[in-house]
């Protein structure tokens, strides 16, 4: 046991969320809506002033990260326990000729805002929040000293987002450029120093191994293919055509190039350069404008709760647009990472979609992240990525 935190207490009733291990506390339920430094130690007390949990200070309108629900010590050595317990796991759940995974997910690995990918012998380090932030030279510190134990050559910080992102190296050197990284046997060049996720989107693994498995002899189209995941998984399935729509020229390219590494022949790959929207309403319906499989998957629609409506607005338009680009009994792969979209919702905008297309919908799966992307069970919010396989019929 640890020396005491500074108390908060509750102003609503989420004593049994906190119990069943939701990892975060809004400022509006708190009494007073206190303010105190990013990353310092609170203790979450009830309201019979009975304590229920502890964790970190964060700034915005959540307040606080929940650590655990005992007085523990938040520190290096906590650092170093659990990640060696995220380790455990995906040792556990190592996939066969795969070098790219995520090492370690937030508040799925009990180490909320604290998420690192690995890239073949390369890791890459982030702090989503102030609290955790506030606590980096511990927790670089114990992912120095693990990753040295399990052959990583370079540990790298990213800070910021998009454009904005910059790379810190705190062990080993990293070369600019592209380098490859394998899925299940599949080649992928990622830039760690550019783009979005580095051109990788990991936690999408599972769906590009059902595109692999089902390609054969099929059209694809990837709609915001960006580097080309899908795509190349779907050649290596064995489709007969493949189309990657993205308006990153760059990203293009980088999927032309994993394209060539894996083999295939280049005639059989198209590129576009563009706005996926404009694409789609350029393109028509009807003959070669059509696809047996399409993948739909857009950046987030949904940074934030406000912008949510225009979201829910943008997504039916496009599915409207995507699945009328289905041949009649072909495939739509359709996915949102945006958080603040549920299943419920994401999937009336699949509805919405097909009535403008004229279309009817059978769901033949639901996913969402892979198993390295592990979520607490009494924590909804984490399932961010959501999936949704249908096949498009005539009505």
């Amino acid at each position: 046991m640890s020396a005491r935190g500074k108390i908060v207490r509750l102003a609503k009733p989420l004593e049994r969320a906190i119990a069943d291990g939701h990892p975060w506390v809004y400022r509006a339920a708190l009494r007073g809506e206190p303010t105190l430094p990013a990353g310092t130690v609170l203790d979450v007390h009830d309201r019979r002033d009975r304590f229920l949990a502890r964790g970190l200070a964060e700034t915005g309108p959540i307040a606080l990260r929940v650590f655990g629900l005992t007085r523990l010590s938040i520190d290096r050595a906590l650092f170093d326990r659990r990640l060696a317990t995220a380790l455990e796991l995906r040792h556990l759940l190592a996939v066969p000729e795969t070098t790219a995974i995520r090492w370690v997910h937030g508040e799925g690995d009990r180490l909320p805002g604290l998420v690192c990918d690995r890239y073949g012998d390369v890791v890459i380090v982030a702090f989503d929040g102030e609290a955790i932030a506030a606590h980096r030279e511990s927790a670089i510190a114990a992912v120095i000293d693990l990753a040295g134990h399990h052959g990583v050559r370079a540990v790298a910080v990213k800070r910021g987002r998009g454009a904005q992102k910059q790379l810190e190296t705190v062990v080993g050197d990293i070369a600019p450029g592209p380098f490859p990284v394998r899925e299940r046997g599949m080649v992928m060049l990622v830039d760690v120093h550019l783009g979005q996720k580095t051109g990788l989107f990991l936690d999408h693994r599972d769906s590009r191994a059902w595109v692999r498995a089902r390609a054969r002899g099929r059209s694809v189209l990837n709609l915001y293919g960006y580097t080309g995941g899908f795509s190349i998984a779907a050649g290596l399935g064995g489709a007969r055509r493949v189309t990657t729509v993205d308006q990153s020229a760059p990203a293009l390219e980088l999927a032309q190039a994993s394209w060539g590494l894996n083999g295939l022949a280049a005639d059989s790959h198209q590129t576009v350069a563009g706005d996926v929207r404009e694409f789609l309403d350029a393109t028509g319906s009807g003959g070669d404008a059509q696809y047996d499989l399409v993948v739909c998957d857009p950046p987030s629609f949904a940074p934030n709760q406000r912008s949510r409506e225009a979201a829910l607005t943008a997504y039916r338009q496009l599915h409207g647009a995507a699945i009328g680009r289905v041949t009649p009994g072909g495939l739509l792969l359709a996915a949102s990472c945006s958080a603040h979209v549920d299943r419920s919702a994401f999937e009336d905008t699949l509805r919405a979609g097909a009535r403008q297309a004229k279309r009817h919908l059978q769901v033949l799966g639901r996913w969402g992240a892979g198993a390295d992307h592990p979520v607490p069970l009494g924590f909804p919010e984490g399932n961010y990525l959501k999936v949704t396989l249908c096949r498009a019929t005539a009505r």
